[in-house]
């Protein structure tokens, strides 16, 4: 009887070493066709770099060099919701690794139990007849399926795919919080760089209307000339009162991205930053180091190594299970017996099963896991192509603007010169004050187109370094042991930022 445990324990052992074999496929990435260079990158002067070569590390929007924007994107990873909300789909998505891996070690329950019982005295051939008897238990149950077949393996590997790819939402999501709030910033400062051109225009028109209306008071201006400058002025104003609304609106998104209540968030009015900041743009390197820098590709290429797993996890349902139980404790009608040797009881044995018939059921299951793999692995080459994508626009975008930039500092330039010229020949007598609004209004509008493609500048910038990556790498995904003790170096930091 001794030698009955002593022999199931060392054919579980036995069995459970059979466990290294894993069912299903194993992984491999999806191949990709990846371009040598950017097509973008012709003509525009910048030289490839090698992957760890002037990527911005971490805080990258600190290449701008605006202290007030350093210290708003501070608080994104700490205060947005939406970056909280990730952080937290992370953890959870790591605590499923620990349940997933629980399935590798037995489970142990204990148990206690007291009854108070009298059997009729009416019952025959038994000694409890007309008895009272009391009933003291007390037991641990434990109960194991070897992981024969890799079943086990295959949902951990799952579990910590899955969870390194919410790793990297994550990061695409703060990534995402950061450049939006870049490029509501910018757009925001744009503004007050407009509205201090529109307000010196205010003030230049005024003193244009006094003249005019000294000069209707001389007899030398009409009273058309006083209504046209006081409709200049007016519109002018008009115009200035509606980039408020604008202002306004950015000013409110900022404080949300921050975490703050937009009743409770301002920021000063600073025109002299749009232009303490210039446009920025790394060169990206190679197109085949996107796939490491992206967090949204590698969350991309990890949910196919989960799929790919969850094909093993159906795979082994067509084999067998092994259940190993075991029971022990004790029972008394006393509690003071349990620590007699007669108040011991045990019980152990194993126990295989198997599905012999389920009309295609498992079959089927495995099919859908294939299906979803095929899926999974599309979603990920088409999230690379929209990546490449990205980069190729902006890049575009860049080179058109500086040259459109160009362009427009000299178009301001002329429509200056003209509106000095018009303005002393109107002084002069020589002209009416129609055309010198004509002027006015032309460079104005110069004036402000420049400044809009200024904006454009920044914001397309900003969203070339978030096409890049921002400078994380799929290197700073926590690692399988990470995973598993999340105090270790290694894991995924929430609350920092990439890199």
């Amino acid at each position: 009887m001794k030698r009955g445990p002593a022999r199931l324990i060392a054919l579980a052992t036995a069995l459970a070493t059979l466990g290294g074999c894993a069912p299903g496929p194993d992984y491999r990435r999806p191949a990709l066709p990846v371009a040598a260079t950017y097509k973008e990158l012709e003509g525009t002067g910048w030289t490839l770099a090698q992957p760890a070569d002037q990527a911005s590390r971490g805080a990258w929007w600190t290449i701008y060099g605006d202290a007030a924007l350093n210290a708003l994107e501070a608080k994104v990873a700490g205060a947005n919701q939406n970056v909280l909300a990730a952080q937290a789909h992370f953890r959870a998505a790591r605590a499923n690794v620990a349940q997933q891996r629980s399935q590798f070690f037995p489970v142990v329950t204990a148990s206690g139990d007291f009854s108070r019982a009298r059997t009729s005295q009416n019952v025959l051939y038994t000694a409890k007849a007309g008895h009272t008897i009391n009933d003291y238990s007390a037991g641990l149950d434990a109960t194991w399926e070897p992981d024969l077949w890799g079943r086990v393996a295959r949902s951990v590997e799952a579990a910590k795919a899955n969870a390194q790819a919410s790793a990297a939402d994550m990061q695409a999501v703060l990534l995402s919080m950061q450049a939006e709030l870049a490029t509501d910033y910018f757009e925001l400062r744009g503004i007050d760089r407009e509205r201090q051109l529109i307000d010196d225009a205010i003030a230049a028109y005024g003193d244009s209307l006094d003249l005019t209306q000294h000069r209707y008071e001389g007899g030398i201006a009409t009273d058309a000339d006083v209504g046209q400058a006081q409709t200049q002025l007016q519109t002018t104003q008009a115009q200035a009162i509606d980039l408020g609304v604008q202002r306004a609106q950015l000013e409110h998104a900022i404080g949300i991205l921050i975490g703050q209540s937009p009743s409770t968030f301002s920021l000063p009015v600073a025109p002299e930053a749009a232009y303490s900041v210039r446009a920025v743009a790394s060169p990206p390197g190679v197109p085949s180091t996107l796939l490491e820098r992206r967090p949204d590709i590698a969350a991309a290429e990890r949910r196919v190594a989960a799929a790919n797993a969850e094909v093993g996890v159906a795979t082994a349902a067509f084999f067998p299970s092994l259940m190993l139980a075991v029971t022990g404790g004790v029972e008394a009608t006393n509690y003071g017996q349990w620590l007699m040797a007669p108040a011991r009881f045990w019980s152990l044995g194993p126990a295989l099963a198997g599905t012999l018939l389920d009309f295609g059921g498992r079959e089927a299951v495995r099919e859908a896991a294939r299906a979803q793999y095929d899926e999974s692995v599309a979603q990920y080459r088409e999230t690379v192509l929209d990546a490449f994508g990205e980069v190729e626009d902006n890049l575009a975008t860049l080179r058109v603007l500086e040259q459109e930039a160009a362009a427009q500092d000299r178009a301001v330039t002329a429509a200056q010169r003209t509106l000095a010229t018009v303005q002393s020949r109107y002084q002069s007598g020589a002209i009416t004050y129609l055309d010198v609004v004509v002027a006015q209004t032309t460079a104005l509008a110069n004036e402000r187109q420049a400044v809009a493609i200024a904006r454009r500048r920044m914001a397309a910038s900003v969203a070339l370094v978030k096409a890049l990556g921002g400078g994380w790498s799929a290197s700073d995904l926590p690692s399988d042991d990470a995973l598993v003790h999340p105090g270790k170096a290694g894991a995924a930091a929430p609350a920092s930022a990439p890199g």
